[in-house]
């Protein structure tokens, strides 16, 4: 009887000893791609960071460009360092830093939906009231905007339960409710901003009598936002349903490493965004193309001709709302 219960034992323990090895080798697989991605996404966040901030002339939807740069960098730099913190963690790396991480992580991610709403939402202002847009708006309301974004975000971070366990015994349980609750009609009010003013955009652009020609600034804020939908907004969605709604379910738990590869891939993919869109029916061999110019070509609110060897009159031509400042 003993070996016959042994035998029964062991069998269903094989099997999750096996299960496990297999999960284990996905996740090491899927941190090692999103390692690789995350390390081209950094490049090229940095040389965007680096072209918009330093060798071109900003205007009103350039910066928010820049500040969507900076919280796609800065979300890159967790996802690296994250690994490093399991691997290490046992003799190097304490507890707390883990809480570190998981808020900075959030905090760039909350900051680059925020950013990416604003840009959608004024793009299509700019399109729905032209008048008022070009006559009315503040000069420096994208400055202004995006301060008061991060200022936000970070502290929804804060207030986050992964780092405010440090107030636990100061704060209630029911305010961390309330805090979780906060971020999160935060969170899904930037997503109805996002998707509505998108497909408002997007109808103008394609549908009625009074239809507005593509331009590449359109382009560019359309694919943006189509590639984080695909892309960033999974990662927001498991994390609500994983750390507020508490669903800890086995195959949703193991869900995330994949979750987390793709936001990288959507952080990514916002420098290539921009410069295919500036490179796009360009005659790269006949003329020397620069990484300013092309980038320069994206925020351009100018329509996307047939003549693969446009020209932009030195590529100096004023780029949308330039005349509104900052």
């Amino acid at each position: 009887m003993t070996a016959t219960a042994w035998e029964t034992d062991l069998t269903p323990t094989n099997g999750s000893d096996q299960a496990f090895y297999e999960h284990y080798t996905e996740s090491i697989v899927l941190q090692l791609l999103t390692i690789i991605v995350a390390l081209l996404g950094l490049a090229g966040n940095a040389v965007v960071l680096w072209l918009l901030g330093f060798r071109m002339h900003r205007n009103a939807f350039s910066v928010y460009i820049l500040n969507l740069a900076g919280a796609d960098f800065l979300f890159l730099c967790c996802q690296i360092i994250w690994p490093l913190c399991l691997a290490f963690y046992s003799e190097f790396i304490p507890f707390e830093i883990f809480g570190f991480v998981i808020t900075v992580s959030m905090f760039a991610y909350i900051s680059g939906l925020s950013f990416l709403s604003a840009i959608s939402t004024e793009r299509c202002l700019s399109v729905l009231w032209p008048i008022w847009y070009r006559c009315r708006r503040p000069r420096h309301l994208s400055a202004i905007t995006c301060a008061l974004l991060w200022a936000l975000s970070l502290l929804l971070s804060i207030l986050d339960k992964s780092f405010s366990m440090f107030l636990w015994n100061i704060l209630s349980p029911s305010m961390y409710r309330v805090f979780n609750f906060i971020t999160a009609a935060w969170l899904i009010l930037l997503f109805v901003l996002l998707s509505g003013s998108s497909l408002a955009l997007m109808t103008r652009l394609l549908c009625g009598s009074n239809r507005v020609p593509p331009t590449r600034l359109y382009v560019t804020v359309v694919l943006t936002v189509l590639v984080f939908l695909l892309c960033g907004l999974p990662f927001g969605i498991h994390w609500f349903l994983l750390f507020w709604v508490k669903i800890h379910i086995d195959p949703f738990i193991r869900f995330y490493p994949f979750v987390v590869f793709m936001s990288c891939i959507n952080s990514c993919a916002n420098p290539i965004i921009y410069f295919f869109v500036g490179s796009f029916r360009q005659q790269w061999w006949k003329r020397r193309h620069t990484l300013r110019l092309v980038l320069q070509r994206a925020l351009q609110d100018t329509p996307v001709v047939d003549e693969p060897g446009e020209s932009l009159r030195g590529e100096t031509l004023a780029m949308s709302g330039s005349s509104l400042g900052l």
